[in-house]
């Protein structure tokens, strides 16, 4: 700016000088216009800085943890396999379904050691369990084995199979030592199916927010964490389906749909395939502390955290608590917020929720 200045000084001083008006030359006010629309341009034209996390909104899908994931963020380049490597590493550290996985060593006995991933997921799932009553069990699997998909080994079940499985049931016989994991009952596995896929959004979410991309939405199966904006430049619209008795999954009828952002969402309920007794209709779902199914009306339990994997492992606890045990946890949680779809004493679809 002090060119300018000077620039003025001169054609003023040789404006002022009637006796020598000759003195302007053209190029000074060619050179003026110059100076000004340079000026203007690095005014107005971002700093590199200030361009990190733009770029045009891009997406990427596939298979992983035995679904999808659907991906949508702003970058202007293509980061599919950085996503792709973040989920394998989840994969590697919690699927019972990969044979080389830390899960699958740690169930089968032939190591004890952990990786962070593992680790923070495990003490998520121990604090969720001591915050809900142990409602969230990480240890369940024997009992969810013996009841098969949908309750079809339902006949072979006794109260001496179920109390026999309960001695190799409960998250107090694991614990976690100077990165090993320490079992006081070699028969006793780990399932973190139900908090798994959360997890694995937050991760990619992470790696997102490592590259200061701000706005995104990483869903993984139904589970959910959003960022910033849509393309459309508004928060992020995410449906809740409505139960139906749909054994198929083809009927994607939404009961509600949430404009949210800066926030995760997580849905727990095998409501599709719920049961039917006493002319009510009750969810797949085991409960850790008993090994039978729950008694309680909740068809679909979707909760809202900071972080899925919250989200994810509350959801599930609060289908085995029941409506009035999970809003006693939420008046407990004020970070926490639930929309619970569950049959009324007509059998009819009911909601409750706490969202703000």
């Amino acid at each position: 700016m002090s060119i300018l200045k000077k620039l003025y000084d001169d054609m003023n001083r040789q404006l002022d000088q009637k006796a020598e008006p000759h003195k302007i030359r053209w190029w000074h006010i060619l050179l003026l216009l110059a100076l000004i629309a340079g000026t203007i341009y690095i005014m107005r034209t971002p700093s590199p800085r200030s361009l990190e996390g733009e770029g045009k909104f891009l997406k990427c899908e596939g298979a992983v943890f035995g679904t999808f994931y659907h991906i949508t963020y702003q970058y202007p380049t293509d980061l599919q396999d950085s996503i792709e490597t973040v989920l394998q590493e989840v994969d590697n550290s919690l699927s019972p379904f990969n044979p080389t996985s830390i899960i699958t060593a740690i169930n089968n006995g032939t190591s004890d050691s952990t990786n962070t991933m593992f680790r923070e997921v495990f003490t998520l799932a121990r604090q969720v369990s001591a915050e809900t009553y142990g409602a969230f069990d990480i240890t369940v699997a024997p009992l969810v084995n013996a009841w098969g998909f949908g309750f079809k080994n339902k006949e072979n079940i006794t109260p001496t199979l179920i109390a026999d499985l309960l001695t190799h049931v409960g998250i107090d016989k694991v614990s976690l030592q100077d990165h090993h994991i320490v079992k006081t009952d070699s028969a006793l596995m780990l399932d973190c199916s139900a908090i798994a896929k959360g997890y694995g959004v937050d991760a990619v979410g992470r790696m997102l927010e490592s590259k200061q991309i701000s706005n995104y939405m990483v869903e993984i199966g139904g589970e959910v964490r959003v960022r910033g904006h849509n393309p459309q430049g508004k928060p992020w619209s995410i449906g809740i389906i409505t139960p139906t008795p749909d054994p198929t999954g083809q009927n994607n009828e939404v009961q509600e749909i949430l404009s949210i952002t800066d926030i995760a969402m997580a849905t727990s309920g095998n409501y599709r395939n719920y049961y039917v007794e006493g002319n009510k209709r009750y969810a797949h779902t085991i409960d850790p502390r008993t090994g039978y199914p729950v008694q309680h009306s909740i068809l679909s339990s979707t909760v809202l955290a900071p972080d899925c994997a919250i989200a994810d492992a509350y959801a599930t606890a609060f289908m085995v608590l029941g409506l009035d045990s999970a809003k006693t946890v939420l008046t407990a949680h004020p970070e926490l917020q639930a929309y619970f779809i569950y049959a009324d004493a007509e059998g009819n679809n009911a909601t409750w929720n706490n969202l703000k």
